[in-house]
């Protein structure tokens, strides 16, 4: 009975939050389809920003927080209802090349530059690892790694999430300006930009203006297989850490190194396996898949909404430009190496 009572009051303080991402995703999803071309998941982020600047009452903020994240993850299960199996581990494993060279450019640019611009270590390295993985749930993961300090986890998240906003709006543009095909802009942003919920939102925009899925679903696919990187990351950082620690005769200035392997490891890329694996060998009713995928569309314009309500833009910039900086010559970075890597591998 408690648990019942539990989930109920869960439930009931979501509403009011969830309900204004819906209401603006409502909105949003009637924008973009009469401008296909901007998509209604960035009108659904602009619609959230606005908003969000004068109205985000504070009984709101856990459905948002909910709506940004857990309903993201399941519009993205969701997705995997039109996707086949073999095309998920196909591309997957096609990507990987491309994945080692961008967390190889991520963390290079930041070692190079972190010293130089004076940006604390861990700051760094937060960075580097939320340009080159999964943004905020990459940072999340790692923290606890190294031992970084709260000042310095919310530089970082403030400093991609930043980036995240701009690739939104620009990684489109950039893509038609570059002439890429719908199969090189979905690897590129599922490359190159650092969260996942701005990869579906930059690779919905390109597919609703090019009139089909091929960058989205492929975009989903590659950001998916460069979440699970998240996993050999943290464990190099920790043994990293451990060593340096032993080196200086483990007297305790030294924090972190310990990992949560079930704490950090994205669980609902199995989900979207297994809706995968539905799709690919169990008979469904062909409307059923694409009654699906239409729902987990539509969820992922209500998660740019939240996340653009929650979404206070004078926080962005608050830690000063020496941390933005460095963020923004990692993401440069990772995004000119994808677009080298795929051109040299014939994959644009």
């Amino acid at each position: 009975m408690n648990i019942f009572n539990r989930a109920k009051d869960n439930a009931v303080s979501f509403l009011p939050g969830l309900a204004l991402a819906v209401a603006i995703a409502v909105l949003a999803w009637f924008a973009g389809s009469r401008l296909p071309i901007i998509g209604a998941a960035v009108f659904a982020l602009v619609f959230g920003v606005a908003i969000g600047q004068f109205y985000n009452p504070p009984r709101a903020s856990s459905g948002l927080a909910f709506a940004g994240k857990k309903v993201l993850q399941y519009a993205i299960v969701l997705l995997g209802f039109e996707m086949q199996i073999t095309r998920v581990l196909v591309i997957g494993s096609r990507s990987l090349s491309v994945l080692l060279f961008t967390v190889l450019a991520a963390f290079g640019a930041m070692a190079a530059l972190w010293k130089l611009l004076r940006v604390p270590e861990d700051q760094a390295i937060l960075i580097g690892v939320g340009t080159c993985i999964c943004g905020g749930s990459a940072i999340a993961a790692t923290a606890p790694v190294i031992g970084a300090q709260e000042r310095d986890i919310a530089q970082a998240i403030s400093t991609i999430f930043l980036f995240n906003i701009i690739a939104v709006f620009i990684f489109p543009a950039a893509g038609r300006l570059l002439g890429l095909s719908d199969e090189g802009f979905g690897l590129w942003a599922g490359t190159a930009i650092n969260d996942t919920s701005s990869v579906v939102a930059a690779a919905s925009a390109w597919s609703d203006a090019a009139g089909n899925q091929t960058a989205l679903s492929l975009a989903t696919i590659v950001k998916l297989t460069r979440t699970l990187l998240i996993i050999p990351v943290t464990l190099i950082l920790a043994a990293t850490r451990t060593a340096r620690a032993r080196k200086v005769g483990g007297g305790g200035s030294v924090k972190g190194g310990s990992v949560n392997f079930v704490r950090i490891f994205p669980w609902f890329v199995l989900a979207f396996l297994a809706a995968a694996l539905i799709n690919s060998f169990l008979p469904l009713p062909p409307a059923l898949p694409r009654l699906l995928v239409t729902c987990g569309k539509f969820m992922i314009v209500v998660a740019m909404a939240a996340i653009g309500a929650r979404t206070k833009i004078k926080d962005l910039v608050s830690g000063g430009w020496r941390p933005i900086l460095l963020g923004l010559c990692c993401w440069f970075a990772v995004a000119a190496v994808s677009l080298g890597v795929q051109s040299l591998s014939s994959l644009l």
